[in-house]
């Protein structure tokens, strides 16, 4: 979490709020045309642009333990390999053999010192080099160092691994971040431990995004989940070039008056979300207990896919510890697919309706409306969208 003195300062900024019943908010409402969420032609530019061409965090370094560890999945109908060297490093590939194109690794996660394509046993090290053909004298020449896999910019840091899922594009991961990185790295996410993982279908890109970026919605939907713990329409936002950081207020805030600061337990009565753009949401919630979610377009409008990891500081050791996670996992699990994406779902449907040229974000919603901004900005081809976040730092009080 972030340091002492700034979560005191962020639990000062959210109990004034409290007192005063108000939330931070930006300028003036915002509107956004509904094309901008079911224009197929402009969701396959954005796609393109935003999600095949900047760094998107694909993994927890959790994920890849150890030297010889792999996880393979499919971004954006993209086959990824990612593999934990000997060196301590993670690399990512297209996890396509470069024989006759067929998959080396099923999706999910194993360890292998060496990757071994199943068609016709073409073999590579974990730094894609071709190693061994079966049967190569048979095969005829060809010149092995030209066909090891192809490699996709990687890089490493706090706590996440970091891809570009456009071949021979790179990127600098501290010119994206920013002061975003110091951030994240306050979280610690190595040291936390994977308790659970599952994926769900969800509604479209936006329509998703929206419903992690703001309080708005937490008393009237959320009320048997996180909207018991949680001061609805109470933000504290936090800006980082496109990266956000959003401060919610905890029901418990209100003891906090009549409290020296001396005394405050300010990780009690705050819950701090941390938003990477584009599709990355952390949220600290209760405790000992974390959410990390990443959502992924789907191949069209309407669809994405949302991983959830919940972790936890440690192991349960006790039956007391392991039902308190399981019903955080049970909790979020529930929050998210039975509350989140049916009214997600709905919307999407929506869309389709007419009832709607355009979608209005109110000035309590400047999360939204900063996201929306910087898809905007990032379309504009004269924005060189590799320095976007380190020209951009800002913050929103």
């Amino acid at each position: 979490m972030a340091q002492p003195k700034e979560m005191r300062a962020l639990t000062r900024r959210a109990l004034a709020h409290f007192c005063a019943g108000s939330t931070d908010q930006a300028p003036t409402t915002m509107s956004n045309p509904v094309a901008a969420y079911a224009d197929p032609a402009r969701y396959a530019r954005e796609i393109d642009r935003i999600f095949r061409q900047l760094p998107l965090a694909l993994a927890l370094s959790l994920e890849l333990p150890a030297p010889a560890s792999y996880r393979a999945m499919y971004v954006l109908e993209t086959p990824v390999l990612l593999v934990r060297g000997a060196d301590g490093r993670v690399r990512a590939f297209l996890n396509v053999c470069r024989h006759r194109g067929a998959r080396l690794c099923a999706p999910g996660s194993g360890n292998a010192r060496i990757i071994t394509c199943p068609y016709h046993a073409w073999s590579y090290n974990d730094r894609g080099a071709l190693i061994s053909r079966y049967g190569a004298e048979a095969f005829g020449d060809v010149n092995q160092e030209t066909l090891g896999l192809t490699e996709l910019a990687c890089e490493e840091r706090a706590g996440l691994v970091w891809v570009c899922l456009s071949p021979g594009r790179t990127f600098n991961l501290d010119t994206w971040l920013g002061t975003f990185a110091e951030e994240l790295a306050t979280l610690a996410l190595g040291e936390w431990v994977i308790f659970e993982q599952r994926e769900l279908p969800g509604p479209g890109w936006k329509v998703t995004l929206d419903g992690y970026l703001e309080a708005y919605h937490h008393n009237s939907l959320h009320g048997r989940t996180v909207g018991k713990h949680t001061v609805g329409n109470l933000l504290v936002l936090d800006t980082f070039g496109p990266h956000q950081r959003l401060t919610f207020g905890r029901r418990s805030l209100g003891e906090l008056i009549e409290t020296p600061e001396s005394d405050w337990d300010t990780g009690k009565h705050i819950r701090l979300i941390h938003n990477g753009f584009p599709n990355l949401s952390i949220s600290g919630i209760l405790g000992d207990h974390c959410l990390v979610s990443q959502v992924f377009p789907g191949p069209t409008p309407e669809t994405t896919i949302t991983r959830q990891t919940v972790l936890v500081h440690q192991p349960p050791s006790t039956p007391e510890a392991r039902t308190a996670s399981e019903l955080f996992s049970a909790m979020v699990l529930q929050a998210v697919r039975d509350e989140d994406y049916p009214v997600g779902f709905a919307i999407q449907e929506g869309l389709k309706s007419g009832a709607n040229s355009a979608f209005i974000y109110g000035r309590n919603e400047p999360a939204v409306q900063n996201y929306h901004q910087t898809i905007a900005r990032l379309m504009n081809e004269s924005t060189d969208i590799t320095c976007i976040a380190a020209a951009d730092e800002l913050s929103a009080h």
